[in-house]
């Protein structure tokens, strides 16, 4: 799983501040906002692919690219014409290509790390919450009266041409001629794989591409088992930031690390246990959680769509369908080369600057990997019961919150008994340099808002401290672990009850940028907020 806007989180580093009202970010300026993400080269090995394999890839990382059309027009009605004229103008001038290439990193014409504020002329000041979903001049009040009639993830809300009332239009019909394409190459895809399960897979996403049904191929994903690793179609639903009900299209085609992910297997064969163990009344444990929860450690090749814009997803858990989450479970995807490289440009830098020396040795990038894996396998657990549509746009924030926090939880209970060598300080002081790493990513975000609740829960029980003099953080080790198991049994109680007025009183509380916080921030302004992936065959544009 990888938005509502407040308050802006740092920004002294926020360049659009720096800008009069009227104005727009220059070449120099769009040059600063892009070296806040950090050049990362991705690669991963495909020499031991077969022949049939290698012709696959191909056919994928064409369908992927479809997904960058698709999202596009998700984003908002007016980004394909932008888009064409951007390209067509990028050769024009150094501002012109600093344009495109800062659109493209964003996939609009709002910025990401900045309140998603317009830096070209000509379009809507922010990013429409319901980005191309819905109507621009329909209000919440009248989709809630209507919305009996439709909450599907597959469908966006157009209105009757006569009647000027809502209807809802598949996605099939919706991206008919891009979604044409990809079903076709995902079929020549499966003409061309020897793998079984990978066949599968493709044959059944073509058809749900065409059909909107899409919860046999999402059974076949969690069961693929190919060194060619693809995860394709409508999953998340961050860029609908007014209900959080529409997905968006995305991609990511990887190559399967099988030692590594046979290694993993550890944890998934424990989550029913840790599901039985969760700090939350018995009554809402799920006894019979999905029977498989596999784990694919992965090298990215190329990612699309929803999965390439702004600060770059490191691992996900998907599907996001209650329906099959409760029938099969979920499946964690962890993408190594993106991991090591947010650690190498950003994790390391932060903790050089805010943590005290003394823990600065204790910085693990193996903890900052199994924390990830926690936090996705902690998707999988916990209440799924209408906790998205009662939650309704507050759903993705809490959410992360949980999956952090009971990922902690999950190492810490590995921890005392005894199923993994204890290592609290490595695990607790990478999260707290990585906790101000998320909290860059801006509060109206989902993982940065999230986070914002950790943190700030954790500092008022004292879990975290500061010096005051210096301004360097540390954990303190008694007071850390009861912290995160309270934490957890409110979110997860919140998320139980879908109890939409409690998580409201939780982001109020603690979803805001306090001035220790603030002023940790500022010392970062240097150090890049994520990375800008290179990808071994660049992306299409």
């Amino acid at each position: 799983m990888r938005r509502p806007v407040i308050v802006a989180l740092f920004q002294s580093f926020c360049l659009m501040t720096l800008l009069s009202p009227n104005a727009f970010p220059d070449e120099k300026d769009l040059a600063r906002m892009t070296r806040r993400f950090a050049p990362a080269k991705l690669a991963a090995d495909t020499s031991k692919l077969t022949a049939g394999d290698r012709k696959a890839l191909e056919k994928l990382l064409e369908a992927a690219s479809l997904m960058d059309r698709i999202y596009l027009k998700q984003v908002w009605q007016g980004n394909p014409a932008l888009y064409e004229k951007l390209r067509k103008d990028k050769d024009k001038s150094p501002l012109a290509k600093a344009q495109f290439d800062y659109f493209w990193l964003n996939k609009g014409p709002w910025s990401d790390l900045d309140e998603h504020e317009a830096f070209l002329p000509g379009v809507p000041p922010r990013k429409p919450l319901g980005a191309n979903f819905y109507p621009e001049d329909m209000t919440r009040e009248e989709f809630e009266g209507w919305a009996k009639k439709d909450v599907g993830f597959f469908s966006v809300i157009r209105r009757d041409a006569q009647t000027r009332a809502l209807k809802a239009v598949p996605y099939s019909e919706e991206y008919r001629a891009e979604l044409i394409q990809a079903a076709n190459l995902l079929k020549e895809a499966a003409a061309a794989t020897t793998n079984a399960s990978l066949k599968k897979f493709c044959e059944l996403r073509a058809k749900a591409f065409l059909d909107d049904d899409y919860y046999a191929s999402d059974a076949a994903w969690l069961d693929l088992d190919s060194p060619v690793d693809i995860t394709i179609g409508p999953y998340e639903t961050y860029t609908d930031e007014l209900f959080g009900y529409k997905a968006a299209f995305e991609a990511y085609v990887s190559i399967r690390d099988e030692d590594a992910s046979s290694k993993l297997k550890f944890f998934a064969d424990h989550l029913q246990e840790i599901e039985n163990n969760l700090p939350m009344d018995d009554k809402f444990k799920n006894p019979k959680i999905g029977t498989t929860v596999p784990i694919s450690v992965v090298n990215l090749l190329r990612a699309s769509g929803d999965g390439a814009h702004g600060v770059m997803t490191a691992a996900y858990n998907l599907p996001n369908d209650e329906k099959i989450v409760k029938a099969k479970g979920t499946k964690q995807v962890m993408m190594k080369n993106v991991q090591q490289a947010k650690f190498n440009s950003v994790l390391v830098p932060i903790a050089g600057k805010l943590l005290r020396a003394s823990a600065k040795q204790d910085i693990s990038f193996d903890w900052f990997f199994t924390h990830i894996l926690a936090h996705e396998l902690s998707h999988g657990i916990g209440p799924h019961d209408n906790v998205r549509t009662s939650l309704k746009e507050l759903y993705s924030s809490i959410e992360e919150a949980k999956a952090d926090i009971c990922g902690l939880f999950l190492l810490q209970y590995m921890f005392d008994k005894g199923m993994l060598p204890k290592a609290e300080k490595p695990l607790y002081t990478t999260f707290l340099a990585s906790a101000f790493r998320s909290l860059r990513f801006g509060i109206q975000e989902a993982h940065g808002k999230g986070m914002a609740i950790q943190f700030n829960y954790l500092r008022d029980r004292g879990a975290f401290t500061v010096d005051a003099a210096t301004g360097h953080f540390a954990v303190d080790y008694t007071k850390i672990a009861p912290a995160v198991r309270d934490l957890a049994r409110e979110i997860l109680t919140i998320e139980a009850n879908g109890d939409y007025a409690a998580a409201k009183r939780m982001i109020d509380q603690y979803a805001v940028v306090r001035p220790e916080m603030k002023a940790a921030l500022d010392k970062l302004t240097d150090i890049p907020v994520d990375i800008m992936p290179e990808y071994s065959s660049a992306a299409s544009r």
